[in-house]
């Protein structure tokens, strides 16, 4: 049987994402990836609509056997942390409701040393990518870690968290 995973790399105002399926071979096919950017003007309520209406869109369209994200790590100082907080809330509740499964949430350190560094940047993490699914190119940005996301839990990582 071939196992779809969706990757996420949460946030309110950058959500990146990317669908994976295991094809029998050593690298599994990376079938489609990206981000969904929600306009600062916006009201963080609305900015959670439009992710839940993607979310939903990409559940239905690839229909994963599971969802591995990204549970973030936040230093006192930082400001985005409500934001994402709710945006996780958002993806437990479309996985959960449209996609019929749990997600499971992979602390960064874990899914970056599947990729062989778990301090590694995002530069570093798209020069892996790349060379694990022989592509000319990589954008460094969100939806490549959502890459190493789906990657990680597709080859079996997990962490224990609730």
């Amino acid at each position: 049987m071939m196992e779809t995973w969706l990757g996420i790399d949460p946030g309110l105002a950058i959500l990146g994402w990317a669908v994976l399926q295991d094809n029998g071979s050593t690298n599994p096919l990376l079938l489609d990836y990206g981000t969904i950017v929600t306009p600062k003007q916006l009201s963080t309520a609305k900015r959670l609509v439009e992710i839940e209406t993607d979310l939903i869109s990409l559940v239905k369209e690839f229909t994963p056997d599971g969802i591995a994200v990204e549970m973030p790590f936040f230093d006192r100082q930082i400001k985005a942390a409500g934001g994402v907080m709710q945006a996780l809330g958002i993806i437990s509740l479309v996985s959960c409701r449209d996609g019929a499964k749990d997600p499971i949430f992979l602390h960064q350190a874990s899914w970056k040393s599947h990729l062989g560094n778990g301090k590694a940047n995002k530069k570093e993490v798209a020069e892996v990518v790349k060379h694990l699914f022989g592509l000319t190119k990589m954008p460094v940005n969100d939806a490549v870690d959502a890459i190493g996301i789906a990657y990680a839990a597709l080859c079996g990582v997990r962490n224990q968290i609730n």
